[in-house]
Order: structure tokens, then sequence, then C-alpha cells
């Protein structure tokens, strides 16, 4: 056990914390190193603990949702990682939702689904956690987190709870205010309509068709993983670039769509990374388009 996790367990000795983590064992492209320390708070009180002790010791922290748009670099994460996949509870107060940041998106829509409230069927099929959302304005199919969310709440990085209204998130495509203030979401209130319950569960439906059909869901993955650039369409680009099915070591741009790379056959972080570079070099050879990364790319090289 390393010296930094035997120090954290000790001071909380309630709280789930693992040593030298492989992270790859959470991530959804399956690749990542190991965490240093990796904690797992159930509570608002247990993540300010943490944040506090660390602080006071000059331990660096990450924080991450349920890695589903993560790449974790193979020499992993020193310091404390905190994941907030324990925190998951999702309540209905009329036409409201209050979800937890470790919640699921997939579940949230579910619950409004159940509860007959409309607004968030985009989202049905997208996988991550509800902060992950958030943090980066999830959307697909003419619908964005930013359509539906009424408040956040969130933790400063010295412990201090804050709330935010949506027009003070600042958001934008892919992108919200905490981008750039590292503030920990702790809870989002989503405000839907009444709707009726058969034309949501249709449409929902429809799109987890959609998205079955066109995305390689039967591969490891991390999602999209370039924004699209203006004027264009990522898929496209790489398509006409004659990269579709590039492969470096176990990671494969899918040849069912250009804009996903997928592990096909034990990938590590480095063989994303290489891939993701050469389209990156090719696109901006062959068409002079800057192709910026959607998925985060965390952690110390090898």
């Amino acid at each position: 056990m390393t010296e930094l996790a035997q120090e954290f367990k000790v001071k909380f000795p309630k709280i789930k914390i693992l040593a030298a983590e492989p992270l790859a064992k959470y991530t959804n492209t399956k690749t990542g190193g190991p965490a240093e320390c990796l904690a797992f708070p159930k509570n608002v009180a247990e993540i300010k603990s943490l944040l506090v002790f660390a602080k006071e010791n000059q331990v660096a922290v990450t924080v991450i949702g349920n890695a589903s748009n993560l790449i974790v670099k193979e020499g992993g994460i020193l310091g404390l990682v905190i994941i907030l996949t324990d925190m998951n509870e999702i309540k209905v107060e009329g036409n409201f939702i209050l979800a937890q940041a470790g919640a699921s998106l997939i579940k949230t829509t579910q619950v409004a689904y159940q509860a007959g409230l409309t607004g968030l069927e985009f989202a049905a099929g997208i996988p991550g956690s509800i902060g992950g959302a958030i943090f980066m304005n999830a959307g697909a199919y003419d619908g964005e987190i930013k359509d539906v969310v009424k408040s956040v709440e969130v933790i400063t990085r010295d412990g201090q709870l804050k709330t935010y209204q949506n027009n003070e998130l600042h958001f934008a495509y892919r992108h919200s205010r905490l981008q750039e203030e590292n503030d920990i979401v702790l809870q989002a209130t989503f405000s839907l309509r009444a709707g009726d319950r058969y034309a949501i569960r249709n449409r929902m439906e429809e799109l987890n068709f959609l998205r079955a059909s066109k995305q390689p869901l039967e591969y490891p993955s991390c999602g999209s993983v370039f924004k699209r650039p203006v004027g264009h369409f990522t898929g496209k680009l790489i398509c006409d670039a004659g990269l579709q099915g590039y492969q470096s070591g176990g990671a494969q741009v899918s040849k069912k769509h250009a804009g996903f790379i997928v592990n096909v056959d034990h990938a590590t972080a480095s063989d994303y990374l290489d891939v993701i570079h050469h389209i990156q070099a090719e696109i901006k050879a062959k068409f002079d388009v800057d192709l910026e990364t959607e998925v985060r790319i965390i952690g110390r090289d090898s």
C-alpha cells in the first residue's frame, strides 16, 4: 500500500479507499494507469473532509465521474483521486428532478420517463454521470444539458458549498465554467415538463435505436473523441482523409462511426493517444482543420 493511501485510510476509516488502484477498471476505454490513492465518498460531508485534509497536507486532488469520456495515461494519477459513483441518489419533486453527481445520466432519464416528465429524452443513451454531464454540457440529438438544468450545487476545492443557477454556469458547446474553476458538482436540479409517458418512451427508444445502429457500442470506447469543428462534421473529415479503420496497437478508428476510437485488442492509453495525434495531424495537413478533443486526457506519461 502506498504511504499516502495508508494515511488516508487511517484518517478516514469509514470511507472506501484503495491504494495503487488501476483506473483501467473504471474507464470506459478499459485503459489507464493506477491512482495513488482512490476514494469513494458517499456524501457531501465525506467529500468535504477529504478535500480539507488534502489541502492541509498539500495533496493534489483529481475528481472523476464514471470515466466514460476520459483517457487516463499509463503513468496514472498521483495524489488523491475521488470517484463519486456512490453518490447516486435521484429524486423527483414535482416537475423537478434532483440527481446527485455520481448518478447515471441514463438512469436519470429513466426516472424522468417513469415520472411522466419530458425534456431529458435526448440524453437517454448518453453514458456518463450527472457531474460529468454538467461539467462538459453533454448533448446529443439537438439537445444539451444546458436546456434542462435549473441549478447546480458544487463544492470548491477548499470545501466551500455554492449553488450556481443556469445562467451562472456559462454553458457553451461542450463547456461550462466548471472547466476553469475546478468546482466539484454535488447535485443538479433539472426543470422538466409534464408529458405523455407513451410519447416519452417512444422518443427514448427511437434515439437509442439510432445510437445503436450508428455507434460502435459493442466495443469499449470513450464516446465521441473530438469536438465538432465549425463548418465540418468530424466523422466525414476522418473518412475523407482515409483514416476509418486506422489502428495503432489495440486502438482503432471505428469502422462503424469514424468519430469513435474503439478498443479492439487490449489497447493502452498510449495506443489511444497515438491514434488521436495521428488523426489531428492528418486532418490538419489535408484540410487545414484543427480537431480539438472532447475527451478529457489526464494523468502522467508512463
